[in-house]
């Protein structure tokens, strides 16, 4: 049967087409999705799916700036909403666990990506959001320690890599578990041990 679309702006199809991207990122690696399953998750035909992207790394490239643009505003803002900087690396904490819940096929595809042996494109927007997301983490610690809300000789390059690694486990023990929501209830838990690593000893 011919697939029979609604003509729609071509920067509306492309949000759709990325948005289902990332969405059949929540059930199988990258690169098994083909160009057949993301034509037919937007009701379109191949030939007009080509029409909006010229190649699948096109889309792939589309969403992971989608990703960068999206997860770095909201945790931008959570950091933002802030009266503290130790508040603040909590909002951060817990933005990113809620983005990574709402959308369960950003980590599948930054994993991928990380997988492979050469320096693509997406590996580099890859790179361009985890130096983004250092940057602001690296801020919020260097704060926290002029406050005295954390060690006076942290190691804040260390203490914002372990920040990033703690989200990462998060999101591998929920991916193993095929129950992404948990990580919700495990973070308030890991991020108070983090604290405890990063403040002064009493």
């Amino acid at each position: 049967m011919q697939l029979v679309a609604t003509r729609l702006p071509t920067e509306t199809r492309q949000a759709e087409i990325v948005a289902a991207a990332l969405r059949l990122a929540q059930d199988g690696s990258p690169a098994s999705i083909t160009t057949t399953d993301l034509a037919s998750a937007v009701g379109l035909s191949q030939g007009a799916l080509f029409k909006h992207f010229a190649s699948k790394e096109a889309i792939w490239l589309a969403a992971m700036a989608w990703v960068a643009e999206h997860l770095l505003q909201s945790l931008n803002d959570a950091a933002q909403q802030a009266t503290t900087p130790v508040d603040a690396l909590r909002r951060v904490f817990d933005a990113h666990v809620d983005f990574v819940v709402t959308y369960p096929g950003v980590p599948r595809v930054i994993f991928h990506e990380l997988q492979q042996a050469a320096d693509s494109p997406l590996k580099q927007q890859v790179r361009g959001l985890m130096q983004g997301y250092r940057q602001l983490l690296l801020g919020l610690l260097k704060s926290a320690v002029q406050r005295g809300d954390a060690a006076a000789d942290l190691d804040a390059p260390a203490a914002a890599t372990l920040f990033v690694g703690i989200v990462q486990g998060l999101v591998m023990q929920s991916m193993l578990s095929g129950h992404i929501a948990t990580m919700r209830a495990e973070a308030p838990r890991v991020f108070h041990l983090y604290l405890c690593g990063i403040r002064s000893p009493s």
